[in-house]
């Protein structure tokens, strides 16, 4: 092979730039040049008035400066006009006018998709599953998701001891679109009496009422940690019209947030006081564990193996615990298995 590429999509998640430290090492063993595609796609389209704004060649001092840092030293961006064929069309003239014979994709299932296109036209790729959300069914974990759990562990546990210290509940926001992988393993990890995620149907009164039988066994304190995409699994509750009464700054319409529900559960559960907080982006923000950055070792590893050997349209996963590969397109319509097992024993502890 002449030269193979790189790039991150989507949402930044750490232990990307492990994983970019580890296709240039294994890229360099095989005498293969880098070539680094900024802000995904894009990158690939001539959208920057400087070439070099789009790609450039790794060196070495590159790619051992950027090893341990969290983000993308790539950038990252989405690219909605990659479902134009002729888009794409662009992208693959793009990577055979830089002589590129393999392109390494990192990014979640969008991201994995537009390879799955370039695959089609002739250019081969691999994909790192790159995604904080752990959302790809076919692998036991994303690349970002075990430093993504213990970021919210470290802030719960924080959090549970000063809700000790007040006797008040606290309700907890950790990021979890479509999938409750955070908020589930965060909950499992710090001992958080409520768990709330996408995947379930659920209402307001059932969690108040969760919280009322923890307060009538003398547990004052307790912990609701909530995925940021339950509130589209929740049950119609018409929260300006509850907190209106009591002064509350909420308009007619607006969503539910982690505030107004600590707020409503408060007043249901005739606490003092309840708090919220939302972890925010210091998930995807944070310092790769060593297991992510283990795994963005092997997978690069194996994505450069792949290339070199001519295999392509794989992605790379993890399989009781040990990485391999599978066809993009069988991983793609892989089933999302939620540990609802789990999740109730959570809730009925």
């Amino acid at each position: 092979m002449s030269n193979i590429a790189v790039l991150t999509s989507g949402g930044d998640s750490p232990g990307m730039n492990a994983a970019v430290m580890a296709v240039a090492k294994n890229a360099a063993y095989y005498g293969m040049p880098l070539i680094g595609i900024q802000r995904g796609y894009n990158g690939l389209l001539g959208y920057s008035d400087d070439p070099a704004d789009d790609y450039f060649r790794f060196d070495l001092d590159t790619v051992l400066d950027i090893a341990d840092l969290p983000g993308t030293y790539l950038r990252t961006a989405r690219c909605k006009e990659f479902h134009d064929p002729a888009v794409r069309e662009k992208a693959a003239k793009t990577l055979r006018d830089l002589d590129v014979s393999g392109l390494v994709v990192i990014g979640g299932d969008g991201s994995f998709q537009g390879a799955m296109r370039l695959c089609e036209l002739g250019i081969p790729c691999i994909g790192i599953p790159g995604t904080i959300d752990n959302d790809l069914p076919y692998t036991e974990m994303t690349l970002g998701f075990d430093t993504a759990v213990n970021v919210c562990v470290e802030a719960v546990r924080a959090i549970r001891a000063t809700s000790r210290s007040h006797d008040r509940p606290h309700v907890v926001e950790v990021m979890g679109r479509n999938c409750g992988d955070i908020a589930l393993y965060t909950a499992e990890a710090t001992g958080s009496e409520i768990v709330v995620v996408p995947e379930v149907k659920w209402n307001v009164d059932s969690v108040a009422a969760q919280l009322n039988r923890q307060i009538a066994m003398g547990n004052t304190r307790a912990t609701v940690v909530v995925a940021e995409g339950c509130w589209a699994s929740m049950k119609p509750f018409d929260v300006y019209s509850f907190l209106k009464p009591y002064g509350k700054e909420v308009f007619q319409g607006e969503p539910m947030t982690a505030n107004r529900f600590a707020s409503v559960l408060k007043r249901k559960c005739g606490m003092v006081e309840a708090r919220d907080t939302v972890v925010g982006y210091t998930q995807r923000g944070a310092q790769p564990t060593a297991r992510d950055s283990i795994f963005a070792f092997e997978a690069g590893a194996m994505a450069v193996h792949l290339l070199h050997s001519g295999v392509s349209n794989q992605v790379i996963g993890v399989k009781n615990g040990r990485t391999f590969h599978m066809p993009i397109e069988k991983a793609l319509a892989s089933k999302k298995r939620f540990n609802k097992k789990m999740y109730d024993l959570i809730n009925s502890l």
